[in-house]
């Protein structure tokens, strides 16, 4: 913790001095004190910040919130804010930015330490989260194979034939696709799931639901039933046409 590097963003020099003095009475590697957003802006994109204490009210043509957005956005680095205001109106500016904490003056400071510190490890636990997700993303699509996919699930890459899919189901943030023997959990989309399955042997039945036409047993609308593991399935309105056409009628 003592290596993470702090910029303070705060244009009264007396508190500013006085955050600096508690800073670094924890341990902390206070890396500049600047007033204004634009000085802040400059300041990371010389010098990579680990945190940055942020006062809302602040001089020049950028305020606090418009600063942390920039932040957010341009170099994905925590902020916590500090400010004399807490208003409903502030509050609800400042959640925009997706703070990583938000202190009211004057605080303690054991708050102050304890606030940067949950920040800087909810931070890392959101980095460890899209770096997962975007690895999720490059393992489900494999764009060297026609006819399988390698998913992520239960802590091991798993290799799955498409012909031995029988139906995909929507579970939040995650898809769970369905063989004859397992079913697997990964992070992904539907939306993705429908755009990596092969179009000419998959349809999607439902907002929650992706199947495939060969493990199709019956249909009587509004459902139909999935062979071998005889799964009643619901058949959306917006989706029965896409089905129908891919069905081969007589």
């Amino acid at each position: 913790m003592a290596q993470k590097k702090i910029l303070i963003v705060e244009d009264e020099k007396i508190v500013a001095k006085d955050i600096q003095n508690s800073l670094e009475k924890f341990g902390y590697n206070v890396q500049n004190i600047v007033n204004s957003g634009q000085k802040a802006i400059d300041e990371i994109e010389k010098n990579h910040s680990n945190l940055v204490l942020m006062d809302i009210k602040i001089r020049g043509g950028m305020d606090g919130i418009e600063t942390a957005n920039i932040i957010r956005k341009k170099f994905d680095i925590p902020v916590v804010f500090l400010t004399a205001y807490a208003d409903d109106g502030t509050l609800e500016k400042a959640k925009i930015t997706e703070p990583y904490g938000y202190i009211v003056k004057p605080f303690k400071e054991k708050e102050l330490q304890t606030t940067i510190e949950m920040a800087v490890f909810k931070h890392e636990e959101d980095v460890k989260v899209k770096k997962e997700r975007d690895f999720y993303r490059s393992i489900i699509i494999n764009k060297n194979s026609k006819d399988s996919i390698f998913i992520r699930a239960d802590y091991r890459l798993n290799k799955i034939n498409f012909k031995d899919i029988y139906f995909v189901e929507a579970l939040k943030d995650y898809v769970v696709i369905n063989t004859k023997d397992n079913v697997y959990t990964t992070h992904t989309t539907m939306k993705e799931m429908a755009r990596i399955l092969p179009q000419k042997d998959f349809v999607r039945i439902h907002r929650s639901y992706i199947v495939n036409l060969d493990k199709i047993f019956s249909i009587k609308y509004p459902d139909l039933v999935i062979e071998d593991k005889m799964k009643i399935l619901p058949i959306g309105g917006l989706f029965r046409k896409e089905l129908y056409g891919k069905l081969n009628l007589i």
